[in-house]
């Protein structure tokens, strides 16, 4: 990949170039789209929302055309960003013009890594434990503004140009071009040590710097993204490591008043896990087969996913936070105050299709949570079964005579001692068939069984998983899984056995609505979960209104649907593809587009 050169080519294996600074057995996203597309009943990798053309320009050669006509500009951006392949990119092109250049680097005025370290310290937990707290700093807290701030401009050269995170904070009076990054990438790059935490001089173990990253350095970075919004007069995706794609602030703009009024689909990503099975494997045909198994899709996990843009074929990303931080009102409607900026619905899939059960687990209680690790909602949870064997089961609420002094002594001596524990003794397993919906609010012993693809359907919090007991496996790299046993018990609900698993905890549908050809069933969800699931099932079309509330969506029967939205937006969405229809949209036209009765599943606030 090069400048002069974007990548038309249809995503293959990782060129050697990409494993020295990514490590992952998923493709690079492409800068440029093939021609061919994909076909409307085929799952879409890389969803995109068209500007129009000539949006989007590509190449370090047309961005320092840009710069050229400024004279002075600030370059700006997320943690993982290579910027000194950045500067040399530019430099290349300045050196072509035969122009002069005064950088000033951001990185030379962070405070020392030891200092750094002893501020976000407090909010790392223990050394070895999976969670953090919620950083309460700001990122000037790393930096000596007053050094920074200091730098003038230098008319002896021709260009002047501050570079770096926080390059904004300098004053000067130039345009801002915000470089993003993908969090997947970001992590991606973690992996293979290419980069570190904001202010850190060493790569640690993926495990530490992801603690870092979730507790302390995404915080601070997406409340000042949050701050410098208004001033960003470009927006770049860095995730290519010598190519560049970016676009002006009013197209960039427009791109989100648009999705914030009609219907939007973020980018999926995909990962391995110690229980991963295959099904996404073998029925998502744009991925990476040549990979031990997929566990999880992060399909709307937004605070990981991105945004990604369309012009001419070039593809710019951006995080799903912009879309927040500048359409909140529009994309939430009557909930928007009561959460802001963070959306509050998530879609992922689970993948044990001839893989293995999860790990039997639960997740904390709402103050638990909040008092603990700083988040403001916590993990309330649904199993809707997509696809499953005929003996799959997922566990789920305890056996009626659960002991839980028992229960817990059990679970010590099999981590001391590594045995094994006869689980269905204490949990009860049920059997999952399709279109079931298992309850799991907060506090619930579960698990999904073997040979199931379960769409989670969950409140946002994605990381805050106490295992009690993991089946004696290692992960992917040969070492022990980490079990919570003190955190789950300390959540625990032990009255929740017994028939009250069947009473509160499975869904029991039922049809509220009905047409000729068409009817909506209700799933109802548990007393505690803020959000409720309908069903909507229909041979040739259904007409929704929004109601001031945001519609999280997918079609788990049927080959294709077509959604169109009051504005006129129209977009063809396949089996298993998530989207949303914001609040502001109003309106919307559901059409099945395959030979049997279409059903899409639809999540929204209470």
């Amino acid at each position: 990949m090069n400048t002069d050169q974007p990548n038309t080519n249809t995503p293959g294996q990782p060129k050697p170039e990409e494993v020295l600074f990514r490590k992952s057995s998923q493709f690079l996203m492409p800068v440029k789209l093939n021609s061919s597309g994909t076909e409307k009943d085929e799952y879409n990798i890389y969803p995109v929302c068209s500007v129009g053309s000539g949006k989007i320009f590509n190449g370090y050669d047309s961005l320092g055309q840009y710069i050229a006509g400024k004279k002075t500009v600030i370059i700006d951006g997320y943690a993982g960003v290579f910027w000194n392949r950045i500067q040399g990119s530019l430099n290349k092109y300045f050196a072509k013009r035969g122009l002069t250049v005064n950088w000033v680097q951001t990185s030379e005025y962070l405070k020392p890594a030891e200092v750094i370290e002893a501020l976000v310290k407090p909010f790392m937990g223990a050394e070895d434990a999976v969670w953090g707290t919620k950083c309460t700093l700001s990122l000037h807290d790393f930096y000596e503004l007053d050094k920074l701030t200091e730098q003038t401009i230098n008319n002896e050269y021709d260009i002047n140009i501050v570079i770096g995170t926080a390059a904004a904070w300098i004053g000067w009076d130039a345009p801002v071009i915000y470089i993003d990054l993908p969090k997947n990438e970001l992590q991606f790059r973690m992996r293979a040590g290419s980069v570190t935490n904001l202010g850190t001089d060493q790569v640690n173990d993926p495990f530490y710097m992801y603690k870092r990253f979730y507790f302390v350095d995404w915080v601070l970075l997406n409340n000042y993204k949050k701050q410098i919004l208004g001033k960003i007069a470009l927006i770049a995706d860095g995730q290519w490591p010598d190519d560049i794609n970016w676009m002006h602030r009013v197209d960039f703009l427009t791109g989100l008043n648009r999705l914030s009024r009609s219907v939007f689909r973020v980018r999926p990503w995909f990962e391995p896990g110690a229980w991963g099975g295959h099904w996404i494997r073998e029925h998502i045909k744009s991925l990476n087969k040549d990979v031990v198994n997929y566990a999880w899709s992060f399909e709307l996990i937004v605070p990981e996913n991105g945004l990604v843009f369309e012009s001419d074929g070039y593809l710019l990303e951006v995080s799903f936070d912009f879309l927040m931080f500048h359409n909140q009102e529009q994309v939430l409607g009557a909930h928007a105050q009561k959460f802001g900026h963070d959306f509050p619905i998530r879609f992922d899939f689970l993948d044990t299709y001839d893989g293995g059960n999860l790990s039997i687990q639960c997740h904390p209680k709402l103050k638990y949570i909040q008092d603990n690790f700083g988040e403001t909602i916590t993990q309330d949870e649904t199993y809707y079964i997509l696809d499953c064997k005929d003996k799959a089961e997922v566990y789920l609420g305890f056996r009626e005579g659960i002991d839980p002094e028992e229960f817990r002594s059990v679970l010590e001596t099999s981590q001391a001692e590594n045995k094994e524990v006869e689980i269905k003794k204490y949990v009860q397993a049920h059997t999952a068939k399709r279109h079931d919906l298992f309850l799991i609010p907060n506090g619930t012993v579960h698990s999904a069984g073997v040979d199931n693809l379960v769409l989670e359907i969950s409140a946002t919090p994605y990381i805050f998983t106490f295992k009690m007991y993991d089946w004696l496996r290692l992960d992917l790299d040969g070492n022990p899984r980490p079990i919570n046993i003190d955190h789950a018990f300390n959540n625990l609900d032990f009255s929740r056995k017994g028939q009250k698993v069947q009473d509160e905890l499975i869904s029991k549908p039922a049809v509220i609505q009905q047409g000729e050809d068409w009817q909506i069933v209700h799933l109802p969800t548990h007393r505690e979960h803020f959000y409720d699931v309908h069903r909507m099932e229909f041979d040739s079309e259904i007409k929704v209104k929004t109601n001031n509330q945001c519609h999280v969506m997918m079609l788990v029967e049927g080959a294709a649907v077509s959604i169109k939205t009051a504005d006129g937006t129209e977009h063809v969405f396949a089996y298993a593809e998530t989207f949303v229809v914001p609040a502001a949209a109003t309106s919307y036209t559901l059409t099945n587009l395959g030979q049997s009765r279409a059903k899409v599943i639809k999540a929204f606030l209470k």
